[in-house]
C-alpha cells in the first residue's frame, strides 16, 4: 500500500467518523421540542443551542481556508459563541449546526494525498493535517456527546435511544459500512 492509498483510507475513515457524529447529533435534535434546546440543567451549563453555537463557530473557523490560513479567524467571536442569551429560531440553530457541518465536509473532501503530510496552524500552533484534523474528530466528538446527554435528559422516558438498547447487546449485529 502506498502513501496514496493510506491517505485516501485515512480521508475516508475521517469523513465517515465526523459523518457518524453529525447523524449521531440529528438523531438528537430530531427528538426535542424547541424549547428543550434552550434547556440546560444549571446556571453554569451550556444549553443544546449553546453547544450548536459553538461548534457553528468552531467548524467555520478551523475548516475555512484549512490548509492556508490559522484555523482561528481573527472575524470568530468565541466568547459570543458562549452567550445564552441568543434566541435563533430551530431554524436557524439547524441552520448554523448544517452550515458548520457542511464546512468541515467540504474541507476534508477538497484534501489530497499531498496534503497528508503538511502542516497548519491553529491559534498560532503548528499542528501535521492528521494531528489537526484528529483533535477537531475528538473536540466534535466531545461536544457531540454533550449535546445527546442534555437531549437524553430533558426527554426522559420519552427518549429513544440512539445505540444499542439495554439488554440487547447479545442480539445486536453490526452491518458493515459503505
Amino acid at each position: 500500500m502506498d502513501t496514496k492509498d493510506v491517505a485516501a483510507l485515512f480521508f475516508e475513515s475521517m469523513a465517515y467518523r465526523f459523518a457518524a457524529l453529525k447523524d449521531l447529533g440529528d438523531k438528537a435534535l430530531a427528538q426535542l421540542e424547541d424549547a428543550d434546546l434552550y434547556w440546560a440543567p444549571g446556571e453554569e451549563s451550556n444549553s443544546i443551542a449553546v453547544i450548536i453555537q459553538h461548534l457553528h463557530g468552531n467548524m467555520l473557523s478551523r475548516w475555512t481556508d484549512f490548509l492556508t490560513s490559522d484555523g482561528n479567524k481573527p472575524w470568530r467571536d468565541r466568547d459570543g459563541e458562549f452567550d445564552p442569551t441568543k434566541n435563533f429560531s430551530r431554524d436557524e440553530l439547524m441552520r448554523r449546526w448544517d452550515e458548520g457541518w457542511a464546512c468541515l465536509t467540504n474541507a476534508i473532501q477538497a484534501l489530497g494525498p499531498e496534503d497528508l503530510t503538511k502542516e497548519v496552524t491553529i491559534r498560532g500552533q503548528a499542528l501535521g493535517v492528521i494531528d489537526a484534523i484528529e483533535r477537531q474528530l475528538s473536540h466534535y466528538a466531545y461536544h457531540v456527546g454533550q449535546l445527546v446527554f442534555l437531549a437524553r435528559m430533558r426527554r426522559g422516558a420519552q427518549w429513544q435511544t440512539l445505540s444499542i438498547s439495554r439488554g440487547a447487546s447479545q442480539s445486536y449485529t453490526p452491518t458493515k459500512r459503505d
